[in-house]
């Protein structure tokens, strides 16, 4: 699955070159040339009817990218095989999407150097479309490309570009990348040259998957000489080439899990040497230094290790890591915004609650406020009345310490009133605050619970893809058994055939037989006409006779045509003739 993932990524940048209005569709010539080329580079047979064939229901316009997708991984995608070279695979992408969206204008590296941050770029990328390399992966990027041209990360200048990344859209596309690294905005003091051996270098490692390279002396297992190689480590076998440039490739030594390295003592002048046993053959190197040949080890036994475990190259491993990361991070983050709005909405309804308390409490001292006013208006009406009527005082005075001492009950149990309201609202926030751990508990729950839904959901999805290989067979059985049933009925139908051919036969041989034995009977029916014939003709002389059937020597020919006899048969008649004139005479 991950080499289709990673042709798809290819494949789509060379689709949306083609799509030059920016349509989301491609006219279906474009397509037959796109596929064919796929299929040559692939070493896939291509079948030019298939396209036509595929959106025979389609002949109204251009094909959408989802409309390609199933022709695509039914014809050519699930067809391909690791035996393909991939760079040429990618140069063929490169060249349809690169002269379209490559501006050359103001880069200061080369088409070879753009076309292998491309690579780099679809390696980095995410798994979503359109294709964009997420800010970690960019500074991961940079952070390889640095120490592959032996500069110093400088955090400083990456953050203020984060920065700005962030208040625009916080990812790039290929051609923002290769715009990036082609101004020269993280290499400065660096030449050209430098640059492109750390593109070179950083392409090399990640797309190559070459993991470790360098000259090495190496012994011969025939001549027993040592000769000075290019030695190119991968995950799976070692490389020597004569010279660094790749030419000439003098052969591989195949890593596998049961493969060791060790370190060999000084021997024969050598210094530094390291001994590679493989199950066919062991191979004795010799680095220049210590350091080196530790490296060398150290690099071989990570590769055979990760045979032995069955992982994949370290770059490719520290990828998934990165990508899990992000995916953890996330879903976290989405949980947080959503235990957020949460809180929020709970927030919202308790400020409502205090909001109308607050309401209910200015009411109440508004109500107080006015019957403090209605007291003193009381007061003054009582004030002049005492005026008026000094003699009704003492009874008006008894009436009003009554109604004072009634109010000022009243007011006690107001007073009393708001305490116990603002105790309930300290109450209320106790609450509030008891209500949000339990809160916080019940969501750790949660994701206890969600964790445990996704296993399940791994689980039920693990069963139904095993059910649906249970259909299959039993589909695959089902076909088999109709194909011999098929099979068994024309049998039965041939052999009623035979029967009938055997039957007609029969009654032939019959018909013949008693033709043959009619045939017989009037062959012997003409022997004995034959024979009585025979005696009749036996007394008369002459040459007349019954004509039978002769000789196959030579005839004998007359004026007349051929003789009735033959020469043996007229000596046998004349001496026959000349025996009876002989008895006639002598009689005489």
């Amino acid at each position: 699955m991950a080499l289709r993932d990673e042709l798809l990524k290819s494949i789509w940048h060379a689709f949306t070159a083609l799509d030059v209005d920016k349509s989301g569709k491609v006219s279906k010539s474009q397509l037959k040339v796109l596929s064919h080329n796929l299929c040559t580079v692939m070493k896939i047979p291509h079948d030019p009817v298939a396209l036509e064939e595929h959106f025979k229901d389609d002949d109204e316009g251009p094909v959408s990218n989802q409309g390609y997708m199933p022709y695509l991984n039914k014809f050519i995608l699930d067809k391909v095989t690791d035996n393909f070279d991939r760079q040429d695979f990618n140069r063929m992408c490169w060249v349809l999407c690169a002269r379209k969206n490559l501006d050359r204008t103001h880069l200061l590296i080369s088409d070879d150097d753009a076309f292998k941050i491309w690579c780099i770029f679809n390696f980095l990328s995410e798994d979503r479309y359109p294709l964009v390399i997420v800010t970690d992966e960019i500074e991961y990027f940079l952070r390889k490309l640095t120490e592959a041209m032996g500069g110093s990360w400088v955090e400083e200048r990456f953050e203020d570009y984060r920065l700005e990344l962030q208040a625009k859209q916080q990812c790039l596309n290929a051609w923002e990348l290769i715009t990036l690294l082609g101004s020269g905005h993280f290499s400065k003091g660096m030449d050209r040259q430098t640059l492109s051996m750390g593109i070179t270098e950083v392409y090399q490692e990640l797309i190559l998957d070459v993991l470790k390279q360098g000259y090495m002396m190496k012994k011969g297992h025939k001549r027993k000489n040592w000769m000075e190689r290019w030695f190119v480590l991968r995950p799976t076998f070692i490389s020597y080439y004569v010279s660094e440039d790749l030419a000439e490739k003098k052969g591989d030594i195949a890593l596998d899990g049961n493969c060791c390295v060790e370190s060999l003592p000084d021997k024969e002048g050598k210094k530094c040497l390291l001994f590679v046993k493989c199950s066919d053959k062991s191979f004795e190197i010799s680095v220049s230094d210590k350091k080196r040949k530790q490296e060398w080890i150290q690099a071989i036994q990570t590769c055979v290790s990760l045979l032995r475990l069955g992982q994949p190259a370290p770059h490719r491993e520290s990828r998934q890591r990165r990508r899990e990361l992000r995916q953890k991070q996330q879903a976290e983050q989405d949980e947080l915004e959503e235990r957020m709005k949460e809180l929020q909405t709970a927030n919202e309804s308790k400020q409502q609650e205090l909001e109308a308390m607050r309401k209910a409490l200015e009411e109440a001292a508004a109500n107080a406020v006015q019957e403090e006013q209605r007291r003193l208006q009381t007061q003054t009406e009582l004030q002049d009345r005492y005026r008026t009527d000094l003699e009704r005082e003492k009874m008006v005075r008894q009436q009003m310490e009554e109604q004072v001492a009634q109010k000022s009950s009243e007011l006690e149990q107001y007073l009393q009133r708001v305490k116990e309201l603002e105790d309930m609202y300290h109450r209320l926030e106790d609450a509030l605050e008891d209500e949000r751990s339990a809160r916080q508990d019940e969501e750790t729950v949660r994701r206890l619970q969600a964790r445990l839904l996704e296993e399940e959901a791994a689980k039920r999805v693990e069963l139904e893809q095993i059910h649906l290989h249970q259909q299959r067979a039993m589909s695959e059985t089902e076909a088999e058994k109709q194909a011999l049933e098929k099979e068994r009925v024309a049998k039965e139908q041939a052999l009623q055939a035979a029967m009938l051919q055997l039957q007609q036969l029969e009654s032939e041989r019959q018909g013949a037989l008693e033709q043959y034995q009619e045939v017989m009977k009037k062959l012997e029916d003409a022997a004995n006409n034959t024979r009585t014939w025979k005696h009749k003709v036996a007394h008369h002389e002459g040459l007349i006779r019954l004509i039978q059937p002769g000789t196959k020597g030579p005839q004998r020919m007359t004026n007349w045509g051929p003789a009735a006899f033959t020469d043996t048969e007229l000596s046998l008649r004349q001496k026959e003739w000349q025996d009876k004139k002989n008895q006639v005479t002598q009689a005489q």
